[in-house]
């Protein structure tokens, strides 16, 4: 499964793979990561990302946030999962996320066991 990080902080990767290492390497989740939202839109427009499954949003990042990215690929690439992550527990941001579409809203810091298991399932 194909699975999409989208957060400003570079230091998610390493905590990402150290996190699902096991699952990396059975080959049963394929991460990659983007550091913007608009670097996620470029990489989605490639040809190897035609079967991406998953994207891990956060709502906060410089320049486009996880929300207006969340608009952006369920305008453009409904089949795509999204799951926007936060730090706040804001009211106004669930509401936004989940009438634009999110498949879940998952709040940081993140439960890694209960996200492999939401993965998995899909």
């Amino acid at each position: 499964m194909k699975v999409m990080v989208v957060d400003d902080e570079k230091d998610i990767q390493f905590l990402f793979t150290q996190k699902f290492r096991k699952e990396i390497r059975q080959g049963a989740i394929n991460f990659s990561f983007a550091f913007s939202g608009q670097e996620a839109l470029e990489a989605l427009k490639e040809e190897n990302f035609q079967y991406l499954f998953l994207i891990l949003a956060d709502i906060n990042m410089l320049g486009m946030s996880g929300l207006e990215l969340l608009k952006i690929i369920k305008e453009c690439y409904p089949n795509v999962k999204v799951f926007i992550t936060t730090a706040y527990g804001d009211e106004y941001n669930y509401k936004t996320a989940m009438q634009y579409g999110a498949d879940d809203y998952i709040y940081k810091p993140i439960e890694f066991e209960n996200l492999k298991k939401k993965i998995l399932e899909l």
